[in-house]
């Protein structure tokens, strides 16, 4: 059996890859369609390497027969069409940060939580993490498995792709412009991103933290074990595709280098290349594309007991936002769904 599925952002930089990961993950839809605001009506979004789909009008759109949507469209557009698609019948599942606190809402990464998933009965909604959230608990799982994590300090570098398509235009524009020598503008972000780091993503809440910061936070919390203590620092880094964080985790059991090597190799979602060499290590460059959660330099923290310190790289586009929303999907399919 085909289900009917509905792409909400479908010209947004994640709504695209929820259509390219559709197609090449060959997900059983007899029908697929693009939404957008009405400003995009008419155009075009490639849906696999030969189907082009016609782009309709979100807010006119009829939900109606519709079986599952993912929707990316950004939080305040989500607030008002996700519930409009759950009252029609249709599983929502949702990319942006409105409904992933909300105690109704599972929030869900297959690797991690799937049995989760069954709290979408109640709201017909089902929360995709946040894309710093997601690869950073797919590493953690299997070692909280095992060791029990007591606490975690996380540096993310977040490439420009984490702010959309504006983000990655005007880090072009930025370099372009040093490059011959023309004023630097910005716009999406608050200082210049070309050339350097800005610790700053999402609003400043009213502890100093930043609502990024306090998303990895809370969602960790919700997603893993509500016991974990999580502080973050969230900074955007001038890389087109790709987040990559430095993570530091203190465990209740005392932890080698080693055996959480060995248990990382075996976890689902997750690559270990961790070579102590030149280039034995993973960057943003060379997951771009790819679908795991990659982790190197694992090491042992002799400042504090049972601790351990690795470097964690996503794409974050794939599996911190649309494969993430299409694994829960399969999920779905698979479980939940009649045949």
């Amino acid at each position: 059996m085909g289900y009917k599925v509905a792409v909400v952002g479908a010209t947004g930089n994640v709504g695209r890859e929820m259509l390219t990961t559709l197609a090449d993950r060959k997900f059983p839809a007899d029908e697929v369609i693009a939404l957008a605001s009405e400003n995009s009506t008419g155009k075009e979004v490639s849906y696999g390497e030969d189907e082009v789909l016609k782009v309709h009008d979100l807010a006119k759109f009829d939900f109606n027969g519709v079986d599952i949507v993912l929707s990316s469209p950004g939080a305040k557009v989500s607030a008002v069409h996700s519930p409009r698609a759950a009252a029609a019948g249709a599983i929502v599942i949702d990319n942006t940060s409105h409904f992933r606190m909300d105690p109704d809402v599972p929030l869900v990464v297959p690797e991690v939580n799937p049995e989760a998933m069954i709290g979408y009965r109640k709201k017909g909604i089902i929360a995709n993490p946040n894309c710093s959230t997601i690869q950073m608990v797919v590493a953690l799982k299997p070692l909280h498995d095992r060791f029990t994590i007591r606490r975690v300090v996380v540096s993310t570098y977040q490439s420009v792709s984490g702010a959309g398509k504006e983000g990655m235009d005007e880090l072009f524009s930025q370099t372009r412009a040093i490059f011959v020598n023309d004023p630097v503008q910005k716009s999406t972000f608050t200082k210049q991103i070309a050339f350097n780091v800005i610790p700053h993503i999402d609003q400043f809440m009213d502890d100093g933290y930043t609502k990024e910061e306090w998303k990895m936070n809370v969602e960790t919390k919700k997603i893993l074990d509500p016991r974990i203590k999580v502080t973050a620092t969230c900074v955007r880094v001038p890389v087109f595709i790709g987040h990559s964080e430095a993570i530091n985790i203190e465990c209740e059991e005392p932890i080698t280098a080693e055996e959480a090597r060995q248990i990382l190799r075996k976890a689902p979602g997750v690559q270990v290349i961790d070579q102590r060499d030149n280039e034995g290590y993973i960057t943003p460059v060379d997951v771009a594309g790819d679908d795991p959660v990659f982790i190197s330099r694992i090491r042992e923290d002799y400042t504090v007991d049972n601790g351990l310190s690795f470097w964690c790289v996503s794409d974050n586009l794939r599996k911190g936002a649309a494969l993430n929303a299409v694994q829960i999907a399969e999920l779905l399919v698979k479980d939940y769904l009649p045949e």
